[in-house]
């Protein structure tokens, strides 16, 4: 197995280190960059044809190889070491783009094609999200794991805050043409960064970069057998199948509800449909916040603070049950975004300490798994609650992300974390 080492010691802090920069600069590019195009594509294909099925099937088109790809992406990350995958998922998103733009800029692309382009950007995504989290530790100090976690994660709730707002505004004055333009060239300066990294890291440590079988206590692994260590590993060690087991079942009761129900209780008690962004819009500073929080202000007793966000998520959403009005309602989303971001930070980063080096490209590509394949059974849960009514609703999934903190506070793994 061929993993990269952590790299020598930082000298000042907290950004001192120039490869711990880039390193910060390239992710985080790279989130804001995701936050645009969701937005630019989605109103792109609304351009292309009636609304309705067809933004929803380019959506799957884009995240069903994003989800069937990510377990066999964290086997690549362990044999090619993260730093290399960030580099080409980085540059392979960029090519798509570049792709993407000439039809649009040249020919009246159909829907299908896009769809098509969207698959392969899921393909990059699949392998860049795992690779982009094992790249942290074997680049930074395992004591400022927390750290530099947060202003990752606080990029992407950066840009998931005010992205849809940019990315409408720039269509609406430049065009979609010259949108995509300053998307690419993001994409294009992230990928730039980020490739910096894979020189570096070999430079600083030597030779043991270099792609090589996949070994285990001497054993040669095929790709099949490799990616069956990494489940197995998160399936027998108590502290990563708790852990795993708590962003799933978090994703399944929060995302349909909130998005879906959110929907539905802006337009019956908040004023209308046009307050869900506002609602929205609390759920992402409350994310930024929680992110920055968990890197600033590592808790000491690091389990009982995931028992404590995962209850204020729960929290969160029991009081949505009972909101008449916006302002309340976007404390209350706000709340779930807190715990949401001050998890992210936490989880990461505990999992990035303590999953041996060799496995940490797969362990971590479930991470990302658990965080997104269950976004399509939370809708249909939402779906299937919501004929009962939004309190019902957010009654029911928040007792559920409840009982999930009595669990976790059950699990002496997690309870005892410090």
């Amino acid at each position: 197995m061929t993993t990269e080492p952590t790299a020598r010691s930082l000298p000042r802090e907290p950004l001192g280190d120039p490869h711990l920069r880039r390193l910060v600069l390239g992710e985080g590019l790279a989130a804001v960059v995701d936050a645009l195009f969701l937005i630019w594509l989605t109103l792109f294909v609304l351009e292309l044809s009636e609304p309705g099925i067809t933004t929803g099937l380019v959506l799957v088109a884009v995240a069903l190889p994003r989800a069937a790809l990510l377990l066999p992406a964290g086997v690549l990350v362990d044999r090619l070491g993260p730093a290399r995958v960030v580099a080409g998922a980085a540059w392979l998103r960029v090519a798509v783009l570049l792709a993407l733009g000439a039809l649009v800029s040249f020919t009246s692309p159909s829907v299908t094609t896009v769809a098509l382009l969207g698959g392969l950007l899921g393909a990059a995504d699949a392998a860049y999200f795992p690779a982009a989290l094992a790249l942290v530790p074997a680049v930074v100090q395992t004591e400022k794991l927390s750290r530099v976690n947060a202003l990752v994660q606080g990029a992407e709730s950066g840009g998931d805050l005010i992205g849809p707002a940019v990315a409408a505004g720039a269509i609406a004055a430049v065009g979609f043409d010259a949108t995509l333009g300053v998307i690419v060239a993001l994409a294009a300066l992230a990928a730039v960064t980020l490739s910096t990294l894979v020189r570096a890291i070999r430079r600083g440590e030597g030779a043991g970069d270099d792609a090589g079988p996949d070994v285990i206590e001497g054993e040669q692994f095929s790709s099949a057998r490799a990616l069956g260590a990494g489940l197995r590993y998160a399936w027998h060690d108590p502290l990563a199948r708790g852990m795993l087991a708590a962003i799933a079942l978090i994703n399944l009761t929060v995302v349909g509800p909130v998005l879906v129900g959110g929907a539905v209780l802006a337009d019956q008690r908040l004023g209308g449909a046009g307050s869900l962004g506002i609602v929205l819009s609390g759920f992402g500073a409350g994310s930024l916040v929680g992110s920055l929080v968990a890197g600033w202000r590592p808790p000491a007793r690091r389990g009982w603070t995931v028992v404590g966000g995962v209850a204020a998520i729960g929290a969160g959403m029991v009081g949505l049950a009972a909101v008449t009005h916006v302002v309340p309602a976007t404390a209350v989303v706000s709340l779930v975004g807190l715990g949401s971001g001050f998890l992210g930070v936490v989880i990461v980063a505990t999992l990035q300490e303590r999953v041996p080096k060799h496995l940490l490209g797969r362990v971590l590509s479930l991470v990302v798994l658990a965080t997104v394949a269950f976004d399509p059974f939370s809708y249909v849960i939402a779906g299937v609650l919501l004929p009962y009514g939004t309190t019902t609703l957010f009654l029911v999934c928040g007792s559920a992300v409840l009982t999930c903190a009595g669990l976790v506070a059950a699990n002496p793994a997690i309870r005892s974390l410090r």
